[in-house]
């Protein structure tokens, strides 16, 4: 991968509870993958009334810090797409695998 755009998009987020989302639509430039053993969180969540992001999606998955992860070469997500929803977290990654 060479440029953002050749990252992994967000497909879907259903967290309705963060900042960044519009009607299931990330609006980060980016997420971050992190979180505890056995879930991946998208770090990239706030919860706040405050809505923030890019007017129009183009949301691609940044970093992934979860090496145990299927998906995971180098720390940088593999997978065609994810999508982020509850999980063990407010907002979790879905498309998560181990390996």
């Amino acid at each position: 991968m060479s440029t953002l755009m050749d990252m992994p998009a967000v497909d879907e987020c259903s967290v309705a509870g963060c900042s960044y989302n519009d009607h299931s639509h990330c609006h980060a430039a980016a997420v971050t993958i992190g979180g505890g053993s056995g879930d991946a969180q998208c770090t990239t969540f706030i919860p706040l009334g405050v809505k923030g992001g890019l007017d129009k999606v183009v949301t691609h998955v940044g970093a992934c810090q979860r090496a145990e992860c299927t998906h995971n070469s180098h720390l940088e997500c593999t997978a065609a797409s994810v999508r982020i929803g509850a999980g063990h977290d407010e907002a979790d990654c879905l498309t998560f695998a181990t390996t």
